[in-house]
């Protein structure tokens, strides 16, 4: 009896909650692929994802004198048997690969995906190791390295042997 593809279809979705308020909140989704997404009201919306789907979710909030917080999440959701980290506005939790906070950040950040991009390639296809170094540089203050081609196809060429 095989247990995992029945947990793997059993799986629920992992909820990410949405917002956008003018001139105070916008919590939005920079690349992933929802299953779906649920309008709750005017202001506030859900996106569903898959086990082991990778997003990025910017939230950026500000009050009457500017911008109060700029932050940027690099996630990767759970699979039926994962532990994961419990993150506000996630539901159940993700595992965390790249945490950007503060307008500085965040603008170095960007860029990158930006670039990965313009490679023609899907920002949540990326090697989840490429986003946690890219964390782990970025919390250290050292050069972020950029996301090649041929380090992309070594990804995908390893994804094959597993």
């Amino acid at each position: 009896m095989n247990t995992l593809p029945q947990a793997a279809a059993n799986a629920s979705p992992t909820r990410v909650a949405l917002a956008f308020v003018e001139r105070r909140i916008n919590l939005y989704l920079r690349f992933g692929h929802p299953v779906c997404e649920l309008r709750l009201d005017h202001w506030r919306r859900s996106a569903l994802f898959p086990p082991a789907a990778l997003f990025c979710r910017v939230r950026w909030e500000s009050n009457d004198y500017g911008t109060t917080r700029w932050q940027l999440m690099v996630l990767q959701t759970g699979t039926p048997l994962d532990a994961v980290q419990r993150i506000a506005g996630i539901q159940p939790g993700a595992h965390l690969l790249l945490r950007a906070e503060g307008e500085q950040q965040v603008q170095s950040v960007l860029p990158r995906i930006d670039a990965i991009e313009a490679l023609g390639i899907d920002p949540a296809a990326v090697s989840p190791a490429y986003w946690r170094t890219l964390g782990n540089r970025l919390s250290a203050r050292l050069p972020l390295p950029a996301y090649t081609a041929e380090r992309h196809a070594a990804y995908l060429a390893g994804e094959v042997l597993r």
